[in-house]
């Protein structure tokens, strides 16, 4: 699977940034001190997920970046997809030329999974990792298990 650390440090980088919501903007420089993240690689991710929209920008003194919308309303997937982040487990990137220009035996089930990684990652939403961290920070025991928030038919059990 290609999620490679553009896609999982700017998850990172929005759940610190909603773990300070409601203290003002939050600078880069906060950010990457608290997750060890490379300023400048911020800066980077930053300026795509301000063009999609995810955050804004403040300038000036006390300036920095805060969501622009909802925690509730973005998803873990918005925010992949706002890096340009693939999220892609077929060899052939989707382009179904996997062995000698045609499409391999195991191509659709690649691209199966593709949709239900998608699909999951597309119903998480940032205020439920926020949550989570802050219960665990409270030393509260987590909010809840990820895997509820699939739909019923998502999850599958295995039978003897």
């Amino acid at each position: 699977m290609k999620l490679t650390t553009k896609g999982r440090f700017a998850v990172t980088a929005m759940v610190d940034l909603g773990m300070q919501h409601g203290s003002g903007p939050v600078t880069l420089a906060e950010i990457s001190q608290r997750q060890k993240i490379s300023l400048s690689y911020l800066e980077q991710l930053f300026g795509k997920l301000r063009r999609r929209a995810l955050v804004d920008s403040v300038r000036g003194p006390g300036g920095g970046y805060c969501l622009a919308k909802d925690m509730g309303h973005v998803s873990v997937a918005d925010i992949i997809l706002a890096v340009d982040e693939p999220i892609d487990a077929t060899q052939c990137g989707g382009k179904e030329n996997c062995r000698d220009d045609e499409k391999c035996i195991t191509h659709d089930l690649w691209a199966k999974l593709n949709e239900r990684i998608f699909d999951y990652l597309g119903v998480v939403t940032l205020k439920q990792l926020v949550d989570e961290q802050q219960a665990k920070q409270n030393g509260v025991a987590q909010v809840h298990d990820m895997r509820e928030t699939m739909p019923r038919r998502e999850r599958t059990t295995v039978s003897a």
